[in-house]
């Protein structure tokens, strides 16, 4: 089997919040320290089995790690993740952490994802000239959002590329970041493959917080299920089934929107 559908492995490169979600305080050096950690395990993995990454950063978190930012591997893509994850003024934002992020990288950076996948204006998106965005999770999230009526296949809108976060064909089953960490693999393999066969595309998302030891804080069991290294072991496995199967390509996302704008 060899396909050339694409498989996109995107990391959402933040300050490490989610304590405050749930009334726990943690500072801003504390919080871009936990994600650091875990930035550092899951780039080794990537660039171990050289996988290109998409990397929506927020502007504070690039702000306080330039120099990781200028030694990226060539193969991973920057794009942005805002400016800060906690709170989002579109009209300043938007062009902000994108202007931060092309002046530290000495790249352009064309695309674009809110934070916890909230809607955005995409007027607002393009105005700042971005060419894509993948802030939509095309499935019911008790208590955040209810898009199951939108497209699980990438579309084009307000002259912007929209490359939903995968969702299984028939029960749109979210293959997020919580489902990889909570499912049994065997479970995780069975429903990407589906998914990659009948969508003809995966985009999954992560975050370098989940790749480190959270137990310090007491967070949900579901968010701290499997955490640090067994994560990145579970990581490192489905990863290279992927590879094994030939299900797709490993691609950055501005890599596939180009595709998608040559009708290939």
């Amino acid at each position: 089997m060899n396909h050339t559908f694409p498989i996109m492995i995107t990391l959402d490169v933040e300050e490490c919040d989610i304590p405050l979600d749930y009334g726990l305080q943690i500072d801003l050096a504390e919080q871009i320290e936990i994600s650091r950690r875990g930035l550092v395990k899951f780039m080794q993995l990537m660039d171990e089995l050289a996988i290109p990454v998409t990397i929506f950063c927020t502007g504070v978190y690039a702000q306080n790690n330039p120099e990781w930012i200028k030694q990226l591997n060539p193969r991973h893509e920057l794009a942005s993740h805002g400016f800060f994850h906690g709170h989002f003024d579109a009209q300043v934002d938007l062009k902000s952490s994108k202007l931060l992020l092309e002046q530290i990288s000495g790249k352009e950076v064309t695309g674009f994802r809110m934070a916890r996948m909230q809607q955005v204006d995409e007027f607002e998106i393009k105005k700042a000239d971005y060419q894509y965005h993948s802030s939509l999770n095309p499935t019911w999230i008790p208590g955040r959002y209810d898009h199951r009526d939108q497209s699980k296949i990438p579309f084009f809108k307000h002259q912007l590329w929209n490359i939903p976060a995968s969702v299984s064909p028939q029960l749109r089953v979210p293959l997020f970041w919580l489902a990889f960490k909570n499912f049994p693999l065997w479970l995780y393999k069975h429903l990407t493959k589906r998914t990659i066969l009948r969508n003809k595309f995966l985009n999954i998302y992560f975050h370098p917080w989940e790749f480190t030891d959270l137990s310090a804080y007491k967070l949900p069991y579901y968010i701290r299920s499997v955490q640090n290294d067994a994560l990145i072991d579970k990581l490192g496995q489905w990863i290279r089934w992927l590879k094994e199967k030939e299900l797709g390509e490993f691609c950055t996302m501005s890599i596939y929107v180009n595709q998608l704008k040559d009708g290939k």
